[in-house]
């Protein structure tokens, strides 16, 4: 497995264990990571800390290049607060762990000229599949269902 979504994977499970939502992100720049998160909207009571989100955030203040020349891996495929972000600063690929609990806006993504690559990734198939049927009022409150 690629490094980089194993380290998505590992904040996956950090959210899975602090008690929130099982996805993960990591921002890489240069082959090196520059952000991690993971969902963190119920430790934090927060409205958009998604992982793609906290993984920008943990990032920090970066010039626009850097965005442009990183990488982002996530977990599951982009929600559309995520995927706005992603074209907001202008990161070109995203490597998507699975879109078969949850299809985001990879259409548009790739519309907007992103590539995106889905992986199908069996670990990150399992935690959202685990989690969805564990906590449903959970999962439709994350995308707003």
């Amino acid at each position: 497995m690629d490094i980089f979504m194993a380290a998505a994977i590992d904040e996956a499970k950090k959210g899975l264990a602090e008690g929130g939502i099982p996805i993960g992100s990591v921002i890489v720049h240069n082959g090196q990571i520059i952000g991690r998160g993971h969902n963190r909207r119920v430790q934090k009571g927060s409205a958009i800390l998604h992982g793609e989100m906290d993984a920008l955030e943990n990032a920090g203040r970066q010039p626009a290049r850097v965005y442009r020349e990183s990488i982002l891996y996530t977990t599951l495929s982009p929600c559309p607060m995520c995927s706005g972000a992603i074209i907001l600063y202008g990161i070109r690929k995203v490597v998507i762990g699975e879109n078969r609990t949850f299809m985001g806006e990879e259409d548009w993504l790739c519309y907007r000229g992103v590539q995106t690559d889905v992986l199908q990734n069996d670990e990150c198939i399992g935690l959202m599949t685990d989690f969805i049927t564990a906590k449903p009022e959970l999962w439709n409150e994350d995308i707003g269902a």
